[in-house]
Formats: structure tokens, sequence, C-alpha cells
């Protein structure tokens, strides 16, 4: 398998085997960030991806368990020195978790705040229904001098989408976006040189099961059928862009 292939946001430690999943994405050479929930993950998935060439761990506290784990910030910051990635962070405004959209703002914007204090940090984030207070607290906290910004399925507008790259945020692109015509009209709108590509497994399904980092190679294809390029160009720029997020510093 290329090692081309990249899965930028992948919860590895969801899987029922946490290191045979790091193990296959080692073995297939892909680039893969798996991204934690919350910070008391982060200590287990930081040591087994430091073994690897391949696999990056991100330090998260995700939207959706704040009203549950706000305490956790402060344990997500004694581990910020250790982590240049981070995530899943960001904001849910959907029906289930809008009770709490203040507290995740609180909490998203002191991580924002922190990122850019300590600078050189590249952030995954979540943004359901929650496009626009997201950019507007990326604007206000986080330059893009200071870190950089991955947009994890994103289901924004056209317009929030031109507003996001106009802060120097990608997008990490998976195969339920480009399965549905509205996503996939959103993302056929994006420069190619922002993109990447994940998987967000194991909340996805492929072939009736959980899919996995090495699925990530449909979702190559399907960009590839939506913007109207060969798998093999599409791969490459992914690669390129990822090259050039990680030389971020």
């Amino acid at each position: 398998m290329s090692n081309n292939f990249v899965d930028y946001h992948c919860h590895l430690d969801l899987y029922p085997d946490h290191a045979a999943a790091i193990a296959e994405c080692e073995r297939e050479g892909i680039h893969t960030l798996t991204v934690t929930t919350t910070p008391k993950a982060w200590p287990r998935n930081h040591d087994l991806a430091t073994k690897t060439s391949y696999v990056r761990a991100a330090l998260g506290l995700h939207p959706q368990l704040v009203a549950e784990r706000a305490e956790e910030l402060q344990l997500w910051e004694t581990y910020l020195s250790q982590a240049r990635y981070v995530g899943e962070v960001g904001l849910d405004a959907g029906p289930r978790f809008y009770r709490s959209i203040e507290l995740q703002k609180q909490i998203f914007g002191r991580i924002l705040i922190l990122c850019a204090r300590a600078g050189g940090k590249i952030l995954t984030v979540h943004s359901v229904r929650a496009a626009t207070p997201v950019l507007d607290m990326i604007e206000k906290h986080l330059p893009p001098t200071r870190g950089r910004v991955v947009l994890h399925w994103f289901t924004g507008s056209r317009a929030e989408a031109r507003r996001a790259i106009d802060l120097g945020c990608y997008f990490s692109i998976n195969a339920e976006m480009l399965r549905k015509e509205r996503h996939r009209d959103l993302v056929k709108s994006l420069p190619l040189d922002r993109i990447l590509t994940e998987t967000d497994g194991p909340f996805c399904q492929h072939k009736g099961r959980p899919v996995r980092p090495v699925d990530v190679s449909v979702v190559v294809d399907l960009l590839a059928q939506a913007m109207s390029r060969e798998p093999t160009a599409v791969s490459k720029a992914v690669h390129s862009n990822l090259r050039r997020i990680e030389s971020f510093n």
C-alpha cells in the first residue's frame, strides 16, 4: 500500500484492539492522526504513537463530552506541553448537546488561547451546526501564525468554507461527506491544496463493518470522482498538503 494515504482524523483507541489498530497503520504505511476524546486517554495514546513512524496522537476534549468532563480541562492543560497535535476539540450545537454550548465555548476558547500561547500546534476541530462560532473563535484566539486548524467533517455553508480558507484552515474529508450531494458539492468547491483525508473510524461504516484507516483509499477515489481528477493526483496533493501542514512550527 502506498504511504501517500493519509487518515487525519481517526479514533484508534476506540477499536476493540487499540494496539492492533496502530500496528495496522504502521504496517500499511498510513499517515494517521489518532484523536482522543478526553485528556485521560492521552498518556496511552501518546505512548503507543511515539513508538511508530506513521501514527501521531492528538490531545483532545470532545465538545460532546464537555458537560460531564469540563473539569478535565486542567488535566488537558497539564499535558499540552507534550502534544504537537490537539483534538478532538471544538463545538457541537446539535440538539443533543446544545444545552452545554456556552460551557463548550468556554472550554474551546481556553484551548485556543493556550494553543496560541504555546505556538506550533495543529488542531483537528469539530464544528457540528457551529461553523460560524467556531470560525469566530479561531479568528479571535488563534492567529494563523500561531497554529494550524483542520476542520474535521465540515458541513458548513460555502460562505463559511470561504471564510475558513481565508483564516488559513484546512479540511479533512471522509467518505460519508462524499456520499451526500449537498456535502459533496461543498467539497467540490474547496481548493485541493487545503484538503486532507480522514475516516473518522470507527464511527463510519465500510462494507458493513467499522471503517479502518486502511479504508481511506476509498475517500481518495470518491474525492477523485467528485473533483474529476485521477486518484493518484488527489493522493499526491493530499500528501503534499500533509507535508506543508506538518512543516508548520
